[in-house]
């Protein structure tokens, strides 16, 4: 039954663990999901900011004001809460929404900081291998203040290119016969365009500029460590995290407690199906015994109403013969003897007749503590005579029982422990609480130990190893423990004596 039990509880127990583990798991992959949901949405501004500017820079170059106000239209409150485009050193070039602390640690040079109800995220995506083509990926895309801007020709749509440059337009050409054909030939090729301010796109002749022509490279060089776009800083607020995962967390809250209830449920459950299972059986067994005390009563009412009187007779004869006049002291001695054993006889029917008698339970409130005083009062001469000390706890608790065949029952264990022990001993009663219901109270001394093969038939009718019993004390003892539902057993006491053990005694609920 224990092993059972044992392994019941703890397969309640594995069940109920990898419960939480698994919502612990499951509560973690939903934060998980929650904060990529936030990365993929910062990666999402991240590629139309790199759109936006593409299509916005001329000649490598965006108005700081027009930078702005479109970083403004992509801010939005308790979304994207502040963006910032980042030059090589980690200064501002353009900025929209709150304040950003440009300073946190573990950002340098990128990565992503979490606080409590937002993520900063530095360089996500690399905005200058983006924007730019592969030939010119390492010349960033720079954001300068309209005012440092010249603005195109009067009367013409397009830039002003350097110095030095020939205009656009096909160059004047020297016209001749070919020596070989009859086709045209120019006769002065023009020589190759410098590249060192532009590059061509497919011969289309527009030469879209790879430095502003209107900065030397040395000017350019400093625009580009100073006004160039080399990464950049996003505010998210992490308010949907902060909601899905509050959300997840009442869910798996609530069925972690759900499994909660329902192991400690089923644990009780159990416990009490276990509990209800040994009380029918000691009730069974209780019931079982006094229908064969009721036909033993009979037996002994009938046996008890045929043998007193020819007991009483022959005592009274006895102490007749005893007490005449003249009679030889053999006859006297032997007279005496004839009543002793008569009484004997009687008191071992009366026994018999108290043994075979029905156990009829009253359960009441019993204070222990005033059971204890009065049998130690009634065998304080028994006590005396053999200089035995009877130790007794002064806080005893109160149980539900029949008084006076509790009383019974253990003036006969008391009994018991004194005839089994000589001279200079101690019985002592221990008082323990298994769980808040129930109490057992351990009655040891340190007399005589019981034989390991006897402890199962003492507490037969007339099974005794004392000489001097009749051997239908425990008897009565067993009796009484089975009327009330309880259990006794005798048990081993180290390092000498015998033990015996009332368990399953139900305490009283409060007055």
């Amino acid at each position: 039954m224990n092993r059972r039990t044992s392994f019941v509880y703890g397969l309640l127990l594995v069940t109920w663990v990898v419960v939480l583990v698994w919502q612990l798991g499951e509560h973690a992959r939903v934060r998980r999901t929650a904060r990529e949901a936030i990365i993929n949405h910062a990666k999402d501004v991240s590629t139309t900011l790199g759109l936006v500017m593409r299509s916005q820079r001329r000649f490598g170059v965006i108005s700081q004001e027009r930078m702005e106000s479109a970083l403004n239209a992509l801010v939005k409150p308790g979304e994207l809460n502040a963006i910032a485009l980042l030059n090589h050193a980690g200064e501002v070039v353009a900025a929209a929404g709150a304040p950003i602390n440009y300073e946190l640690k573990g950002l340098v040079p990128r990565g992503v900081h979490w606080d409590r109800r937002s993520v900063t995220l530095v360089n996500l995506i690399d905005l200058g291998a983006n924007l730019a083509d592969a030939d010119d990926a390492d010349r960033p895309t720079l954001v300068l203040p309209r005012r440092d801007m010249p603005g195109p020709p009067s009367g013409t749509n397009r830039p002003t290119p350097p110095p030095g440059f020939p205009p656009e337009g096909p160059p004047p050409a020297s016209l001749e016969p070919s020596t070989s054909t009859n086709q045209l030939v120019d006769a002065n090729p023009p020589a190759p365009r410098p590249r060192a301010w532009g590059r061509g796109r497919g011969g289309d002749g527009r030469p879209p500029f790879g430095r502003p022509f209107w900065m030397s490279e040395a000017e350019y060089l400093s625009a580009i460590e100073k006004q160039g776009v080399h990464s950049f800083v996003a505010v998210l607020s992490a308010q949907p995290l902060l909601v899905a995962s509050a959300q997840d967390l009442w869910l798996r809250g609530f069925i972690a407690l759900l499994a909660t209830v329902a192991a400690a449920g089923l644990g009780l459950a159990w416990r009490t199906l276990l509990q209800s299972a040994e009380l029918e059986v000691r009730l069974a067994r209780a019931a079982e015994l006094n229908a064969r005390l009721r036909d033993m009563n009979l037996a002994a009412g009938g046996l008890a109403s045929e043998t007193r009187h020819p007991l009483n007779l022959i005592r009274g004869l006895a102490q007749t013969l005893a007490q005449e006049t003249g009679a030889s002291p053999q006859v006297v001695q032997s007279s005496r003897h004839i009543a002793n054993e008569a009484d004997r006889v009687t008191a071992q029917l009366n026994d018999f007749i108290n043994y075979s008698r029905p156990r009829e339970v009253r359960p009441t409130r019993v204070s222990l503590n005033g059971v204890f005083a009065e049998l130690k009062t009634t065998l304080a001469s028994d006590l005396d005579a053999k200089t035995i000390r009877l130790q007794l706890p002064d806080d005893l608790p109160v149980i539900e029982a029949d008084e006076p065949l509790l009383r019974q029952a253990l003036f006969h264990l008391l009994a018991n422990a004194l005839h089994a022990m000589d001279h200079e001993g101690s019985i002592t009663l221990t008082a323990t609480k298994p769980d808040p219901h129930h109490v057992c109270l351990d009655l040891s001394d340190d007399g005589p130990d019981v034989l390991p093969e006897h402890r199962a038939d003492i507490f037969k009718p007339y099974f005794s190893s004392n000489q001097r019993g009749r051997g239908l004390g425990l008897a009565v003892v067993h009796q009484i423990v089975l009327a009330h539902g309880w259990d006794i057993e005798c048990r081993e006491n180290l390092p000498r004596g015998a033990c015996f053990r009332l368990s399953h005694l139900r305490l009283a609920p409060p007055a």
